[in-house]
């Protein structure tokens, strides 16, 4: 079994089922195979795929599997996850997702910079850095990751508003 005999099978059903494909990986574990599917989508809150909504998933992926051959012979072993809160932050959806969360930042030529995620636009996203809006353009951050808050001061999506004359949103095409 390999990877790209894998995903054309595999995609059409996680579209199906509302999500993307993030990754997929094919390795060896002794004599089986270890399909390794990782999903993502907005879920019903718009901050990513629930538990049932990757179970879902994993059934339906289990059963296109096994009535397609693509599979082989041999036994493997399918692994469905989401991306995880430790995964980088590389496209805007997932940067929305992540909306009212706090992010570490690497930024090309820069210092780096950690900010609560206030808005996301085309172009790039807006931190609140230090009670100040900082805007930054997807091109010059480097890296990106949220932080494990144990005390996070607000559910995701409730997003203290900016500071008096200060706009939230990041202008697009800039």
């Amino acid at each position: 079994m390999r990877a790209s005999e894998v995903r054309p099978v595999v995609e059409p059903v996680i579209t199906a089922q509302g999500l993307e494909l993030d990754d997929l990986s094919v390795r060896r574990a002794g004599t089986r195979q270890v399909l390794s599917i990782t999903v993502d989508g907005d879920g019903p809150d718009g901050t990513g795929p629930t538990l049932d909504d990757i179970a879902d998933c994993s059934k339906a992926l289990s059963q296109v599997l096994d009535s397609s051959g693509v599979t082989g012979e041999r036994p493997y072993v399918l692994q469905v996850s989401s991306r995880g809160v430790e995964a980088p932050l590389l496209k805007p959806a997932q940067w929305r997702r992540n909306r009212g969360r706090l992010v570490a930042v690497e930024r090309r030529g820069d210092e780096p910079v950690t900010g609560r995620i206030q808005s996301v636009g085309a172009a790039g996203v807006t931190l609140l850095v230090d009670g100040n809006l900082t805007q930054l353009r997807y091109d010059d951050i480097a890296s990106a990751t949220v932080c494990i808050e144990l005390n996070r001061p607000a559910p995701a999506g409730d997003v203290d508003p900016p500071p008096d004359g200060l706009t939230k949103e990041f202008p697009d095409g800039q």
